[in-house]
């Protein structure tokens, strides 16, 4: 069985004013001192950025009772400090974002001008593995597709700097001003990934293959594939659902492949607009349908994506468990619906980060 991990982007917020803080140095240095050898959680680009990634795993249910634990213990470790966690994809409140001391983000800050000062978003970035990178390139030919639709149910990001954007994922919109950010065309094969790779960095608009920021990707450091499409997730069992998703597309790409099924042709053009309708609208209006690329309502499309990998999840066990936290997800709604609502019943900012801090952890 394939195996998944997730790696999750917090914000760092100050418990009473629900403003972002910068302390990611300290919330580290103080997750060191409990634990002198911990590989849990990484600094960011941003001060107000902390990082976690749990350990690949096979059960579900153990991904997300990991996925509860490190939001858990990044809660505590921030609390010792002064501050707290929120699982927000963008800060609902005004922010002058603060860059990490290092030479990779000043390189960054340098190339980059306004792009870099304006990046404070927090994502979800989901590994499965695969068995070689042929058969991982196979999978990102026949997934992308597929990937708006986990950017509208993991969409917690309607509040920019004060105001609402009016869009679900706005994260989404403001990640894609990286040159080397969204969808890509058909690989055909691990040898032209890799040649694309190469050349993007040859240019020297990029740093090198870690900047390479495609909306899904063969990771460096693991034998996975990653899927970058997705906002932080509100409550912790929505990236369990993301995760459980994306193993069962990654498991259905990679028989397609052997049974020598092609890709679908469509066109990166086509594919952005297919994010951007993911982005505006998440799971409240239409979304591009993968097959056909016309819209069609929002739960019709999340439900043709189980279709799509139903025999795959059925095969892991993994099938009634996604039928039922898609039912619940589109009755509760994604973050970005869960945000506007506290915003219209409450009419502050400052309480709506308050209230997704407690949500970060339940």
């Amino acid at each position: 069985m394939r195996t998944v991990g997730v790696e999750e982007e917090l914000l760092l917020v100050d418990p009473e004013s629900g403003d972002p803080k910068a302390l990611s140095a300290a919330v580290l240095a103080r997750a060191s001192l409990d634990d002198p050898g911990q590989d849990v959680f990484e600094k960011e680009l941003y001060g107000q950025m902390l990082e976690f990634a749990t350990h690949p795993q096979t059960d579900m249910a153990d991904l997300g009772a990991e996925i509860v634990r490190c939001r858990k213990e990044a809660a505590r470790h921030a609390g010792e400090i002064g501050c707290a966690v929120a699982a927000l994809a963008t800060s609902p409140l005004p922010v002058s974002p603060s860059i990490s001391m290092n030479d990779r983000y000043q390189w960054m800050a340098e190339h980059y001008g306004i792009a870099t000062r304006e990046q404070l978003v927090c994502g979800c970035h989901v590994h499965v593995a695969v068995e070689s990178d042929e058969e991982g390139v196979a999978v990102l030919d026949r997934i992308r597709l597929w990937l708006p639709v986990l950017s509208a149910i993991s969409a917690n990001s309607p509040f920019w700097q004060g105001h609402d954007s009016g869009y679900d994922s706005y994260r989404s919109r403001v990640w894609g001003r990286w040159p080397s950010a969204g969808p890509t065309e058909l690989f055909g094969s691990a040898e032209r990934y890799h040649r694309r790779v190469s050349d993007m960095v040859a240019t020297g608009a990029i740093l090198d293959e870690g900047m390479v920021y495609f909306d899904a990707r063969l990771s460096k450091r693991y034998p996975t594939v990653e899927i970058r499409v997705s906002d932080v997730c509100l409550h912790s069992d929505t990236p369990v659902l993301v995760a459980t998703l994306a193993r069962g597309l990654v498991e259905t790409a990679a028989r397609e492949w052997r049974a020598g099924r092609e890709p679908a042709d469509h066109s990166v053009s086509v594919l952005r607009l297919a994010a951007w309708q993911a982005a505006r609208s998440g799971l409240a209006g239409e979304l591009l349908h993968p097959s056909t690329m016309r819209p069609q309502p929002a739960p019709e499309v999340v439900r043709a994506l189980l279709g799509h990998t139903g025999d795959a999840l059925s095969d892991i066990g993994d099938l009634a468990r996604a039928e039922e936290a898609v039912s619940e997800l589109l009755e509760r709604g994604n973050g970005a619906r869960v945000q506007r609502e506290l915003m219209e019943r409450t009419g502050s900012l400052r309480d709506v980060v308050t209230e997704c801090v407690r949500r970060t952890q339940s």
